[in-house]
């Protein structure tokens, strides 16, 4: 992977300090003497672990790579690390776990980003919580560069993490199977990531919708999301049908609920924001198609009809979690309420 421009440069001599910014994205993050990676989100963490020590190989291929567990750290393990090599190389030192780290490694890292030396990265790996706080403030103070690996929840964003992906291989995908790819394989960033990858490695040209059906148009997800679209377009025939294959093919009534509800609360909050301009819109953190899609099938939606939707995939859930002796059944009716709620 190329270098950002920053990431060409060289640590400072003498344990100079980095103005980069903090909230930096895994992708942007470039070389410096202390580099914080924070954030739940693995995947985007150890991306940019591994972006860092890829900046540091491209620039030194000799460079001395050590990684040390904060959670069975020893005291003292930090300054040999760091120490200056025998024959000059430069080093990167990835600190993972700081979350689970030892007092002795909070006390020695929060007096080392202070005054790191010269020609050593250090990476320090925080998943977390509270632990080692007082060491990512002193990171924070001294305006070390720090990339956020936030858990990516809004589908908008997801969407944008597949079309970057596909970016990234030299590939494009369209909208709409941006969008059926989301919703079949969404629930997990990892997961999300190695579906694009085994689409670009299978696939040429632009990836349509028909490819991602035919690979993941079996998916739970995908499968409560088009028996969610037929109920919501009043098609009740096909909503029962597709929900009726579901059920033979195994799927649990459970995520089918969940999948009804998640849609109707788009409706919802497009609903709610209606009138009010694209700019209220916008705040709804939802992906441009989602917007477009919900306010043309509000058209036949009332107010009224929609809040009886929702009341009835509410009792749905309920009985799908035990208040109902034939969770099917509860589905299946709560799908035929939502479809004979729209107009025709």
């Amino acid at each position: 992977m190329p270098p950002a421009p920053s990431a060409a440069r060289r640590p400072a001599r003498g344990g100079g300090r980095s103005s980069a910014p903090a909230g930096l994205a895994w992708d942007e993050v470039g070389l410096a003497p202390v580099v914080l990676v924070t954030g739940t989100e693995d995947l985007l963490a150890e991306r940019a672990v591994d972006r860092l020590v890829a900046l540091a190989r491209e620039r030194d291929p000799q460079i001395e790579l050590t990684r040390v567990d904060a959670a069975a750290y020893g005291a003292g393990e930090l300054m040999l690390a760091t120490s200056p090599s025998l024959f000059g190389e430069d080093k990167v030192v990835v600190v993972e776990g700081v979350e689970k780290a030892t007092d002795d490694l909070i006390l020695e890292a929060t007096d080392y980003v202070a005054s790191p030396q010269p020609d050593v990265v250090l990476v320090l790996r925080h998943g977390g919580g509270q632990r080692g706080k007082r060491l990512l403030d002193a990171v924070r103070a001294a305006k070390h560069p720090v990339a956020a690996c936030e858990p990516i929840k809004r589908d908008a964003d997801k969407a944008a993490f597949v079309t970057q992906e596909l970016r990234r291989a030299g590939r494009r995908m369209e909208a709409r199977a941006v969008r059926s790819l989301v919703d079949a394989v969404g629930s997990d960033l990892r997961e999300l990531a190695a579906a694009c990858s085994q689409l670009v490695a299978d696939t040429t040209g632009v990836i349509g919708v028909e490819v991602v059906e035919r690979y993941y148009g079996g998916r739970i997800e995908a499968t409560g999301f088009r028996v969610a679209d037929a109920a919501v377009d009043g098609a009740a025939g096909e909503a029962v049908a597709l929900l009726r294959h579901a059920f033979a093919t195994g799927v649990d009534p459970v995520p089918m609920v969940a999948a009804l509800a998640a849609r109707l609360r788009v409706l919802a909050k497009v609903s709610a924001v209606r009138g009010r301009g694209p700019g209220a819109e916008r705040e709804l953190g939802l992906a441009p198609w989602q917007v477009d899609r919900s306010r043309k099938e509000l058209q036949r939606w009332t107010p009224e009809a929609l809040a009886a939707a929702i009341t009835a995939v509410a009792q749905a859930d309920a009985e799908v979690k035990g208040a109902s002796r034939d969770p099917k059944f509860a589905v299946e009716r709560a799908v035929l309420r939502i479809a004979g709620a729209v107009r025709s």
